[in-house]
């Protein structure tokens, strides 16, 4: 039997109980990395207040091509596609920056950013 044919019950169990297994163990990855992704955030909140108060701009260009090109090498060492490690950067960055921005107009507007 194939895994193929998973909804249709025929599937051999010792196949089954290794698809749980493997799916078990990716549940708990996409956990981790939902924690780990919440954390950062909630370090570049920091960061986006900061920049509020002293007036410095959302982004950072260069900072972020720094970050692209590290974590294009981390990925090439850990055997995972660098373009797809760029691509998820970017829409992280992307969204830091909304946050910033958020932020700073916030603070211009003499309310307090959320914590």
């Amino acid at each position: 039997m194939t895994t193929s044919n998973i909804g249709t019950g025929d599937v051999d169990p010792g196949v089954r109980q290794e698809l749980e297994r493997l799916r078990d163990s990716i549940d708990n990855i996409d956990a981790a990395v939902v924690h780990l992704l919440a954390e950062r955030f909630k370090a570049t909140q920091q960061v986006g207040r900061l920049k509020a108060v002293h007036q410095l701009p959302p982004a950072d260009p260069a900072r972020e091509a720094r970050q692209i090109e590290r974590l294009r090498r981390l990925a090439e060492n850990a055997k995972l596609d660098p373009a797809f490690a760029e691509k998820f950067l970017n829409f992280i960055i992307a969204e830091v920056i909304r946050h910033h921005e958020r932020i700073a107009e916030d603070t211009a507007n003499g309310q307090q950013p959320d914590a």
